[in-house]
């Protein structure tokens, strides 16, 4: 497909010049004659790149181009062109986040040279952003060996470089998100950004302007055109994360677009066509929610051409120590801090836990953790067994009187505090002693001591092993 170059100019011959000399070339030309003009070209569809007349209107107006692109369409080039040109205006023009500057006249020869380049630049950022995130991203999600995560994989090599739709499912912060972005990555359309929508973090009245766009008027404070994700995910993807909160009347709009990859703007009348494939996500069981009548059967099987479940933490507990071990290494150098490592026991530990926060709480644990422990070793979890206490001492949940040993004398509590705490850590660890040992860093020969000092009976095969 030929990329689209905008020309803005406000002479006229200008613009019908460098159009025909970039059409020759094989280019899609769309044209502006003010920054008013452009801005609104810009709205409508995202070009390759911009050829932008600097002085329009007897005044500086390009510079309001120029920054509303750097705002909004960063990864889009602009070649500044100018017939006021001098070393001050183009040293501001680069600043600004021109890609080059041109004085006018114009050599036909030069336009088309930077025009290359500027374009063969922002393929190779392209390429090279997309092959960091792909990286890191499946780096970040399948670092395991559990079967559970390779058997993900596999589907999503399989899946990836089709256009089939995809619903993902799984409980919040196992990385369904992650997976949208690998499926993107390995698939024909990584050359362009996936676009992304949280159903759940947009309210009900603007998900069709987010989703569909609008046109100037269309409702109080629409001064402008605006793109909706539809026409941004174009020739991409759309990832709908959440989307078991949407509503039953913008179900319906999303199930036509599924059905036609055709849509209308709210307060337009114009048929759209997109090339657009989606990836949505669910933390919800959406059968259940058809049954309640919250979702679309219809929509749902459209959705669901690939099902992908994400496995949550506690049933993958082999890809802990790996994950700890990447997310350890990215917030030591995000945050610039000394080296640091992870004690077999705290390891062990953490593959103990139930994690109902998934891969976002590990993530945010570790990095805690490294903030917080000054020395190189991080051997143990200062906010775990602070809760480990709390919980020792805190009322039953049967509402029954808390014994407050707390206040008995010192020898007398601290018996207490070591009875309770030592049948905790048995029951945490199946009652097994060298699990025990590895996880609270004591000799299994000094919990069998300590046992048989606070007479805590063990099940004798578990507690050998």
């Amino acid at each position: 497909m030929a990329d689209t170059i905008l020309v803005v100019d406000d002479e006229r011959d200008i613009r019908l010049t460098l159009g025909g000399l970039l059409a020759d070339e094989g280019f899609l030309v769309a044209q502006a004659s003010s920054a008013n003009e452009a801005l609104d070209r810009l709205d409508e569809s995202v070009p390759a790149l911009v050829v932008l007349d600097l002085w329009m209107g007897g005044s500086e107006e390009g510079f309001s181009v120029l920054s509303h692109i750097q705002e909004e369409r960063p990864q889009v080039p602009v070649v500044v062109i100018s017939g006021h040109g001098n070393v001050e205006t183009a040293v501001k023009a680069v600043k600004n986040g021109a890609f080059d500057f041109i004085e006018k006249p114009l050599s036909a020869d030069k336009l088309l040279l930077t025009v290359q380049r500027a374009l063969d630049f922002r393929r190779l950022s392209e390429e090279n952003r997309v092959l960091r995130r792909r990286s890191f991203r499946e780096e970040k999600l399948f670092v395991g060996a559990s079967a559970s995560m390779r058997a993900l994989l596999n589907t999503i090599e399989m899946v990836a470089p089709t256009p089939a739709s995809v619903l993902i499912t799984g409980e919040n912060g196992v990385g369904k998100e992650l997976v949208a972005q690998t499926i993107h990555s390995l698939s024909d359309r990584a050359s362009r950004p996936m676009t992304e929508l949280n159903c759940a973090a947009i309210p009900e009245e603007l998900v069709e302007s987010e989703l569909f766009g609008h046109e100037k008027g269309a409702f109080t404070g629409a001064d402008r055109r605006r793109q909706g994700r539809f026409d941004l995910a174009n020739h991409s993807t759309l990832f709908l994360d959440e989307i078991g909160d949407m509503s039953l009347k913008t179900q319906a709009k999303i199930l036509r677009i599924l059905q036609e990859q055709k849509f209308e703007r709210v307060g337009g009348a114009k048929t759209i066509s997109v090339d657009v494939r989606i990836i949505a996500a669910s933390n919800k069981d959406l059968l259940v929610e058809i049954e309640r009548g919250a979702f679309r059967k219809d929509l749902y099987y459209r959705l669901n051409v690939v099902p992908l479940l994400v496995p949550p933490l506690r049933e993958r507990r082999e890809d802990i120590p790996g994950l700890s071990q990447l997310f350890l290494g990215a917030c030591v150098e995000a945050n610039r801090l000394e080296p640091k490592s992870l004690a077999p026991s705290l390891v062990e530990e953490l593959r103990n836990r139930e994690w109902p926060g998934n891969i976002r709480e590990l993530k945010n644990t570790i990095e805690r953790l490294a903030i917080t422990t000054p020395g190189p070793v991080i051997s143990s979890d200062p906010e775990a067994e602070g809760e480990l206490i709390r919980r020792m001492t805190s009322r039953p949940k049967d509402g029954g009187p808390a014994e407050d040993w707390l206040a008995l004398p010192y020898r007398e509590a601290k018996a207490e505090f070591e009875k309770r705490y030592f049948k905790f850590q048995l029951d945490a660890h199946d009652g097994n002693v060298t699990k025990t040992a590895e996880a609270i860093n004591l000799d299994r020969s000094t919990i069998h001591k300590k046992l048989n000092e606070l007479e805590i009976k063990t099940d004798g095969a578990k507690a050998l092993t």
